[in-house]
């Protein structure tokens, strides 16, 4: 048989613990302002603009006004020279910032010249 002997771990062996304990609402602060830093980096580093020192080139455009029962097909049908008017009806919704291709009568729309 075997002699199982128990030896004694001094006390300066033990690691030592923490004085600092942290309340559930100290530890909601300390993750609130964790979470502020890393939203504030984000919003600094997402700020640097994109714009370059060259002035750039504006579209050439013109302006039409809707007449009666005309559609934003029909305009843009009009002005497709290379006969893709769907293109064209996107180039028109995005000069315009248009939600959908319904147009009232009288609206004045700033379409790509030909």
């Amino acid at each position: 048989m075997s002699t199982i002997t128990a030896t004694r771990i001094p006390y300066a062996a033990t690691p030592a613990r923490s004085s600092v304990r942290l309340t559930r609402r100290g530890r909601l602060t300390v993750f609130v302002l964790a979470l502020i830093a890393v939203l504030a980096a984000g919003i600094f580093i997402a700020a640097g603009s994109v714009a370059t020192e060259e002035a750039g080139t504006p579209e050439p455009t013109r302006v039409v006004m809707v007449g009666t029962g005309e559609t934003l097909w029909g305009i843009a049908a009009e002005l497709a020279d290379d006969g893709d008017v769907r293109s064209t009806m996107r180039e028109i919704e995005r000069l315009n910032a248009l939600d959908s291709a319904v147009l009232d009568a009288g609206q004045r729309l700033v379409v790509p010249l030909d």
